[in-house]
């Protein structure tokens, strides 16, 4: 029976992605934008215009990606001017870092703008309380598979814990409600010093497709600072696994 285990076993061969590193996603994914400017720009208005979050902009030409919903529309509009490739190294850290204009080629990742503390209190590891302030369970299902045996983020020593007082930081999702509010308050307060923030998905970083609601209190972000954002609707664990382990120094972006 031993050896009928083994044999089993073997015949599944590797199920974890060996290098995460050397990670590409299928063409089909919707990752980082590539602007290009052109002459007339009517296209482009009307892409703008029909943007549900308004995350588009004509005049200046801009796309955020904290509020884009990476429904793909604005590259059908204007094909000349927006072409989103399967790039999913999107994290900053800096909200304005999301922001992508014409001739960038890829998201900045300045590590003058991570605090010291950071890495060296959590360089070699980092357990995470997530929060869903108010979301959907879609980023919530994406981060809890980066744990799982494809991803196996915690052979870098990172993972999430259930306790807020076994917590080196908070992953905030979803767009904050009232009723969550205090609830995340509560566990941040919990969580001791030092301590890291991180907002991850599209509804965390701006609010979504819900940033008008006057259900919403995202007062957290004005007392709290955030040391990653994370952009995606959901946020793919590749974009999770990239931008955490950027942000702690494993590796670095060009």
């Amino acid at each position: 029976m031993f050896f009928e285990k083994i044999r089993v076993l073997r015949s599944h061969g590797k199920q974890y992605i060996p290098d995460l590193d050397a990670v590409e996603l299928t063409s089909e994914f919707r990752g980082r934008p590539v602007l290009t400017d052109t002459p007339s720009h009517a296209d482009l208005e009307q892409a703008a215009a029909i943007c549900p979050t308004g995350a588009l902009s004509a005049t200046p030409f801009a796309l955020d990606l904290g509020r884009c919903l990476f429904c793909g529309e604005c590259a059908r509009q204007a094909p000349h001017n927006i072409h989103f490739t399967n790039d999913y190294r999107l994290g900053s850290p800096t909200r304005q870092g999301l922001v992508m204009r014409p001739g960038q080629t890829c998201v900045p990742f300045d590590p003058a703008n991570i605090r010291p503390e950071v890495r060296k209190c959590f360089g070699r590891a980092l357990q995470l309380r997530e929060v869903s302030a108010g979301g959907d369970a879609s980023v919530e299902m994406e981060l809890g598979a980066t744990g799982n045996v494809n991803f196996d983020l915690g052979r870098f020593g990172i993972g999430f814990t259930a306790s807020p007082r076994h917590a080196d930081g908070v992953v905030v999702s979803g767009p904050i409600t009232a009723n969550m509010a205090e609830a995340l308050d509560i566990c941040y307060e919990a969580v001791a010093e030092p301590k890291i923030v991180v907002a991850c998905g599209t509804d965390a970083c701006s609010g979504g497709l819900f940033a008008d609601s006057r259900a919403l209190d995202r007062s957290f972000f004005e007392r709290h600072g955030v040391d990653l954002w994370l952009p995606g609707n959901p946020t793919h664990p590749m974009i999770f696994i990239d931008g955490i382990r950027t942000l702690l120094g494993h590796k670095k972006r060009g």
